[in-house]
């Protein structure tokens, strides 16, 4: 028998893929109240611009902002308050204004934050790119006559920060990583060696192979000490060192925190099928490839995750709990650098050992098809448009191939 569609869903965290939660709980058939929770002041916006587009002063905020769907117009929208704390067993969350909210599902979209450089020096002058405050205040500091800039890190964003600087005219750029290229990590070493060149084509300037040791500067940064103790002067220090899951107002429930949150094949966490997670913060197993839980910080993992987490969590709440499919999304990038794009459809990390360009030339238009024991597991091109549709056009063959664990 089909239980009332009443109650309460909380939704914990209020960017994109606390939206995307909500509008697919309505899709799904969920008719009860729906809490979102978010601790910035805004409505969800679009966030790969704030590293393009808004930093080069071409996008206003009313450009990223979403539009939720009309099914979704009900929903109750708590914003500027974070969520500190939950009791899974009582059903019960706590928020950093004093008040608690109960639930009867719980979906956990609180993303991630950046990872901070902890080394000794001034903090003035340093900076983040994760949020709309971020990207106004970093180019409140590009725009300074005569700035020099050094990027820490050399990866989707890092490399973004860079070609924009660069594109607003600043004199000096430099990006500082411990690997030998950009981007080697999900990339591989082939485009990492066409994105080097490229960017240094553009006037980027590179500090490859070492790491920071600390900041020179008394009130404010003034320059950068590398590993060997060299140092590069410095106005701006735009650091871009990975992320850390929002996972904290999670601890004491028993769960698996150890990389964001570990979720079974349904997107449900800790065996509890009331509680879901969604976006970059859950760690999942992806059916399509071997199954080994993974956090994946693309931009479509937010509405792939919410369509199908909304789906296992109504199943509960509505007793109509059955065979769901297990989650098997297809992972898709891109990233805007200077005049070209990187797109991407499937996992290539998964086939770095094995890489092989299918079509035109590192220093051109280049596609790059990815592979796991003979198998193509992901595509990516470099260049134009033209370079991207041929990727795309590699993503029907990517969505048939066999799962890698058959």
């Amino acid at each position: 028998m089909t239980a009332p569609t009443s109650g309460r869903v909380v939704v914990a965290g209020g960017s994109m893929g606390g939206l995307r939660a909500a509008e697919q709980l309505r899709a799904a058939g969920w008719t009860g109240t729906i809490t979102v929770i978010g601790d910035e002041p805004h409505m969800p916006y679009n966030r790969p611009p704030l590293s393009k587009e808004v930093l080069a002063g071409k996008a206003p905020f009313e450009s990223l902002a979403f539009t939720p769907k009309a099914a979704a117009a009900d929903v109750e929208w708590r914003l500027g308050t974070k969520v500190v704390a939950a009791d899974l067993d009582r059903r019960v969350v706590a928020l950093d204004d004093g008040s608690a909210i109960p639930y009867d599902g719980l979906v956990v979209a609180t993303g991630m934050r950046p990872r901070r450089l902890r080394c000794p020096g001034p903090l003035t002058g340093r900076h983040t790119v994760r949020t709309l405050a971020d990207a106004q205040g970093l180019r409140d500091e590009l725009t300074r006559p005569g700035a020099r800039v050094v990027v820490v890190g050399a990866g989707f964003i890092g490399c973004e920060v860079a070609a924009t600087a660069v594109g607003l005219g600043v004199r000096e750029v430099t990006v500082v990583d411990p690997f030998p290229l950009p981007m080697v990590g999900p990339l591989g070493e082939l485009l990492g060696r066409a994105l080097l060149k490229r960017h240094e084509e553009r006037g980027v300037r590179f500090a490859l192979g070492t790491g920071v040791s600390g900041f020179e500067g008394e009130d404010r940064v003034t320059g950068v000490v590398l590993g060997d103790g060299s140092v590069l002067p410095a106005d701006v220090v735009v650091e871009s060192v990975g992320s850390v899951a929002n996972t904290e107002w999670l601890e004491g429930n028993g769960l698996d925190l150890s990389d964001g949150v570990l979720t079974c094949e349904r997107l449900r966490v800790g065996g509890r099928p009331e509680v879901v997670a969604v976006g970059d913060v859950a760690r999942f197993p992806n059916a399509r490839y071997d199954g080994v839980p993974r956090r994946v910080e693309h931009w479509s993992i937010p509405t792939d995750t919410a369509k199908h987490a909304a789906k296992a969590l109504v199943a509960h709440l509505t007793g109509t709990d059955g065979e769901l499919a297990p989650f098997a999304p297809l992972p898709t990038f891109w990233s805007d650098q200077h005049d070209f794009r990187l797109q991407s459809f499937g996992a290539p990390v998964l086939g770095k050992d094995d890489v092989r360009i299918l079509d035109g030339d590192p220093d051109g238009d280049v596609l790059v098809g990815y592979h796991t024991a003979g198998q193509l597991v992901g595509v990516v091109a470099l260049g134009g448009q033209a370079a991207a549709m041929g990727a795309a056009r590699y993503r029907a063959q990517l969505l048939k191939q066999p799962a890698l664990t058959a």
